[in-house]
């Protein structure tokens, strides 16, 4: 597995399979425009096939704050610490940070917990057909 910051040579091709149980799921144009428009984005790439199998996604002021929106690894590949990779990989990226904020379902709260996150409340609004990001 490796583990990348830049983009570079990374074509929508190589984004497939992602958002599974999104029901408007973003295609993979739009998934590589919102890894090159977030301010940071780690990939990990299966150095086997040359698939990104896994991604994590940053958005930050560069001084205080940044939220990490986007967590996700493709099904075939889940539970081998790919996920867990990304997450300490992107906190080291952004040490320098105040606060670091993710939202997350309730399910996964016992995960980002281990990593080290606190549990908080949080309010959220969805515009869900805008999901897909066309």
């Amino acid at each position: 597995m490796i583990y990348q910051n830049e983009l570079d040579g990374i074509s929508a091709d190589m984004l497939k399979g992602f958002f599974v149980d999104w029901p408007n799921q973003p295609n993979p144009e739009t998934h590589l425009k919102l890894l090159k428009n977030s301010s940071k984005a780690i990939i990990a790439v299966d150095d086997k096939s040359n698939q990104v199998v896994g991604f994590i996604t940053a958005i930050s002021d560069g001084v205080l704050s940044a939220y990490i929106p986007l967590l996700e690894v493709l099904p075939a590949y889940k539970n081998k610490g790919i996920g867990k990779g990304l997450v300490q990989r992107m906190l080291k990226e952004l040490d320098d940070i105040y606060m670091i904020d993710v939202c997350c379902d309730d399910d996964l709260v016992p995960y980002y917990d281990k990593l080290g996150m606190l549990r908080t409340n949080g309010m959220i609004l969805r515009n869900y057909h805008r999901q897909s990001g066309s």
